[in-house]
């Protein structure tokens, strides 16, 4: 990925820490869960390291779906099917 396009997500998503995974092996790894991140962290980490973005990313028509919750996953569904 590029800064760019991290930046753009970040842009449809309103933060990075809605980008960013906290399931992330490396995340746990790092001691991570024990500090407190700034967006700037959050952003540093995703462009580090593609693991620190919470997947699925789906963009649709300037919308954007982020992580693989139910109720996600159900929104985009249903965003996608009135395309």
């Amino acid at each position: 990925m590029t800064v760019k396009q991290v930046e753009e997500m970040q842009q449809m998503a309103g933060s990075y820490e809605v980008l960013f995974s906290k399931r992330a092996t490396l995340y746990k790894e790092m001691g991570l869960k024990d500090e407190k991140l700034t967006e700037a962290d959050f952003k540093r980490y995703i462009l580090e390291h593609y693991t620190f973005l919470s997947r699925p990313v789906i963009i649709a028509d300037g919308k954007i779906f982020v992580g693989n919750s139910a109720k996600t996953v159900d929104a985009a569904i249903q965003f996608l099917s009135n395309e």
